[in-house]
């Protein structure tokens, strides 16, 4: 299951969305590195990508986050190249309310990994504004012993209007660092809202983070994100606080135990770290692969797997009709009228809905 990569460059989030990463390791000269995007072909960006190239493999991730249709375009070409390549990586979706340490701890765990010869990537999904649509991308200075570590490579991307605030393309990019050689993907959600949900459905075991607290605090979490989880890490377990968290571990187990599993065979484990002293972080990668052990012995797994590209699937067909349909110039015009009657107060929001959607049916049928 795990494939070797090569290794990862140090510099900031802009320099590394925008491709040009200075010391990655490269078969390439140093002019390609300022090579203008739209001048590269597929080819460049597959051989580079295969060959380590993390200036490629970054200018990669910003074409599959682009909006702009020769850009979209190129990026499904690439990816369909390096789809034989995809899938061997180990994907875990980490989150946790703000607070609770979601950074420190993936540095934590994250150089860890690295130190046992592992290669992670951190897909960090930050904020975006909703009124400019930037986002503070500061992941990179939260996890700065990581993402200075050769063996790792960390992408802060803009959440943008996503529902939930899960990266419109954290499918692809996921794809794009597996084709990389990266054998361990670690998704950060914003922790807000339906990212959990989403994130879910693209990782192979879920990790939610606690902070310490009595066991009455216990009922100020959500059902639906406990039932989420495949393991759950109670944070900062040191000093005048490592009894507290104790007690909410034990709390948590106990609850558990009146759930059901979101994975078939699998019992959710309640478990405590600190990622300032270290404790802990190193049996949280055994969890994981007690969890990949017990997954991958039977069907669970790949009908996770299975499961997840369905929904992949689903959810580009959903867009696609979306924007070709939605946005066309067939019903563009007859949905700003729609629109403007429903502000006005003519007609009531359901039924222009209904009308619209009759209008797109309608379309459809006679071509």
């Amino acid at each position: 299951m795990m494939v070797d990569a090569p290794v990862q460059s140090t510099d900031s989030a802009r320099a590394e969305q925008d491709g040009i990463v200075s010391g990655a390791k490269t078969n390439l000269q140093e002019e390609d590195f300022i090579q203008p995007l739209n001048t590269l072909r597929k080819e460049d960006f597959v051989t580079g990508i295969l060959q380590g190239n993390r200036s490629l493999l970054a200018r990669a991730i910003t074409l599959i986050e682009s909006t702009a249709p020769k850009h979209q375009k190129l990026a499904q070409e690439i990816l369909q190249e390096l789809m034989p390549y995809t899938g061997g990586a180990v994907r875990v979706g980490i989150t946790g309310v703000p607070g609770v340490g979601k950074s420190t701890f993936i540095e934590s765990f994250g150089l860890n990994l690295c130190g046992n010869g592992r290669k992670v990537a951190v897909l960090a999904v930050d904020p975006s504004s909703q009124r400019s649509h930037g986002s503070i991308l500061g992941d990179k200075t939260r996890m700065e012993h990581l993402s200075n570590h050769p063996n790792a490579f960390i992408r802060p991307s803009p959440s943008g209007n996503t529902l939930g605030g899960v990266a419109r393309r954290t499918r692809e990019t996921i794809s794009l660092c597996e084709a990389f050689g990266f054998d361990v993907i670690l998704v950060e959600t914003v922790g807000v809202g339906q990212s959990e949900t989403m994130v879910r459905d693209m990782v192979d075991y879920f990790l939610v983070l606690l902070l310490a607290g009595a066991g009455d605090d216990l009922q100020g979490i959500k059902k639906g994100i406990i039932e989420m989880g495949d393991g759950f890490l109670v944070t900062k377990a040191d000093g005048d606080n490592r009894d507290r968290a104790m007690r909410t571990a034990v709390d948590l187990k106990s609850v558990l135990h009146l759930l059901s599993s979101p994975t078939p065979g699998w019992s959710p484990r309640a478990e405590v770290c600190s990622a300032k002293t270290g404790d802990g972080i190193t049996d949280v990668w055994s969890v994981i692969e007690e969890f990949l052990k017990t997954t991958q012995g039977s069907e669970v797994f790949g009908q996770r797997r299975a499961e997840q590209l369905a929904q992949w699937f689903e959810s580009l067909l959903q867009e696609k009709v979306i924007n070709t349909f939605i946005h066309g110039a067939q019903i563009a015009p007859e949905l700003a009228r729609v629109r403007s009657d429903v502000l006005e107060g003519k007609v009531a929001p359901a039924l222009a809905v209904e009308n619209i959607v009759s209008r797109i049916v309608s379309h459809f049928e006679k071509n």
